[in-house]
C-alpha cells in the first residue's frame, strides 16, 4: 500500500501549488480593481466639490464706464522748455568808471529805460577838443575861400599865373575835407557821451547785477552789466515725433494756429494756454523728432525761463466719435477688445477697432455702440459669461480705481 500511496501524493502537490498561485493572482487583481474604483470615486467627489465651490464664487468686482458719443480732441503730449523770446546781455559800449546803477535786481524794465551811467567827463573833453579843431579849420577854410576869390579875379586879368589860382582852389577843398573830418570827430564824441548812459535794449526782467558801481568797465568785457530776459510774451520749445509732423503742417497750411496747453511736472495743473508759433526747418536725425515753438502771453508770470514743462498740442478734433476710457481697451491674440457688461450683469468679450486717443479717451471705430457699459478695472479676473458686480461707475477721466 505504501508503494501505491506515495506516487499519488507526489503527483497532487504540484497541482495544489499552481491552484494557490492562481487564486492569489485573482485576489490581487480584485484588490487593484477595488483600489482603482475607490480612487475614482474619491476624485469624482473632489471634482464635484470643486465645481460646487466654483459655482458658489461671488461675482467679480469691476468698475465700469459707458461708451460715449461726442467730439474728441486729439492731442500730442511732449516735454518742453520755457525759452524767452529775447535774451540780452547788457554791455558797455565805452570804457570808463561805472558811476551809478539805476535798476534793482529782478526788476521789470522797459525799452529805453536808463540802467546805468558811466563817467562822461573824458568824452566831454574829447568833444571840446573836436569842436575847437573844427573852429580852427573853419577859419582856415574861410580865409582860403577869400584868397581863392582874389586869385580867380587876378587870373582872369592875367595878372597872376592860372596855376596859382588852381592851387588856391585845391587848398579850399582841402580845408573843406578837414572840416568834414572835424564834424565826424564831434559826432563821435557826442555818440560816446550817449553811450555813457546805458539803457535797456528790450522790455524784460533784469537778473542779478554783475558789476558794482565804482568799478572800471570796458567795452571788451565778456560778462556785461546785467542780463535782460523777455518774459511777456514768452515761448516754449518742444519736440514731437516726425510721424506726427504732417498733421501739424496740415493745420498751418489751413492758416490755423493749433492750441497749446502747458502743464506742470505732474500734469495736474494747467499753467498757461497759447498757440503754436512756428515749426523748425529740419528734423533731428539722431532722435527722429522736430522742434516746435509755441507762444504764451504769460501775463501772470506762470512760466519762467528754462522751466521744465509738459506740453499738450491740439492737432485735430474728431467729431461724432464713440469713445471709451483708455483703460477699458484690452489686447489679445485676436486684437484689441473690451469687456461689455450686459443687462443680466454678465460680461462678454467684444472685439473692437480702435482709433486715435487723447485725454484718457480712445476712439472706437467698430464693435461698440454708445451707452454700452465697458469694464475699466478688474478685467484680469473675467471670463466669458462671468457674473460681475459693479463697484462704482466712472467716466475714465480720472485715475483708475484701486490703482
Amino acid at each position: 500500500m505504501s508503494s501505491v500511496a506515495g506516487p499519488e501524493k507526489d503527483q497532487g502537490r504540484p497541482g495544489g501549488a499552481q491552484n494557490r498561485r492562481r487564486w492569489l493572482g485573482v485576489g490581487a487583481l480584485c484588490l487593484l480593481v477595488a483600489a482603482g474604483a475607490y480612487l475614482f470615486v474619491v476624485n469624482a467627489q473632489s471634482a464635484t466639490e470643486k465645481n460646487g465651490k466654483a459655482r458658489s464664487l461671488p461675482p467679480a468686482m469691476v468698475t465700469t464706464a459707458p461708451a460715449r458719443l461726442g467730439d474728441l480732441p486729439v492731442h500730442l503730449d511732449a516735454l518742453g522748455t520755457v525759452t524767452p523770446l529775447q535774451t540780452v546781455t547788457v554791455k558797455s559800449r565805452v570804457d570808463g568808471q561805472l558811476m551809478e546803477v539805476r535798476f534793482q535786481e529782478g526788476q521789470e524794465v522797459k525799452r529805453g529805460q536808463l540802467l546805468a551811467r558811466i563817467d562822461p567827463r573824458p568824452y566831454e573833453v574829447q568833444l571840446t577838443q573836436a569842436q575847437g579843431q573844427m573852429a580852427r579849420d573853419q577859419a582856415l577854410l574861410h580865409n582860403a575861400r577869400l584868397d581863392a576869390k582874389r586869385y580867380r579875379e587876378l587870373a582872369d586879368q592875367d595878372l597872376i599865373p592860372r596855376q596859382q589860382s588852381d592851387t588856391q582852389e585845391a587848398l579850399v577843398r582841402q580845408y573843406e575835407g578837414a572840416v568834414k573830418t572835424d564834424q565826424g570827430l564831434i559826432d563821435n564824441a557826442r555818440l560816446q557821451l550817449t553811450y555813457c548812459e546805458i539803457t535797456a535794449p528790450v522790455d524784460g526782467r533784469v537778473g542779478l547785477r554783475l558789476v558794482d558801481p565804482g568799478n572800471m568797465i570796458r567795452a571788451s568785457d565778456a560778462g556785461g552789466l546785467v542780463v535782460i530776459t523777455q518774459i511777456r510774451p514768452i515761448s516754449v520749445v518742444f519736440a514731437i515725433p516726425e510721424d506726427d509732423l504732417p498733421r501739424v503742417l496740415a493745420r498751418f497750411r489751413a492758416q490755423e494756429r493749433p492750441a497749446v496747453a502747458i502743464y506742470d511736472r505732474e500734469q495736474r495743473r494747467k499753467l498757461a494756454e497759447g498757440e503754436l508759433l512756428t515749426v523748425d526747418n529740419q528734423i533731428d536725425t539722431s532722435t527722429g523728432t522736430v522742434k516746435l515753438k509755441a507762444r504764451f502771453a504769460n501775463d501772470g508770470h506762470e512760466l519762467f525761463p528754462n522751466q521744465f514743462v509738459n506740453v499738450r498740442l491740439l492737432v485735430e478734433t474728431i467729431a461724432g466719435a464713440v469713445t471709451v476710457p483708455t483703460p477699458a481697451i484690452q489686447r489679445g491674440p485676436r486684437g484689441p477688445f473690451v469687456w461689455v457688461v450686459k443687462d443680466d450683469q454678465s460680461v462678454t468679450l467684444r472685439l473692437v477697432k480702435i482709433g486715435p486717443g487723447g485725454g484718457g479717451q480712445t476712439v472706437i471705430g467698430e464693435g461698440l455702440a454708445p451707452s454700452e457699459m465697458v469694464v475699466i478695472d478688474g478685467a484680469e479676473r473675467l471670463r466669458e459669461g462671468a457674473k460681475v458686480e459693479v463697484r462704482a461707475a466712472g467716466d475714465g477721466s480720472g485715475p483708475r480705481p484701486g490703482k
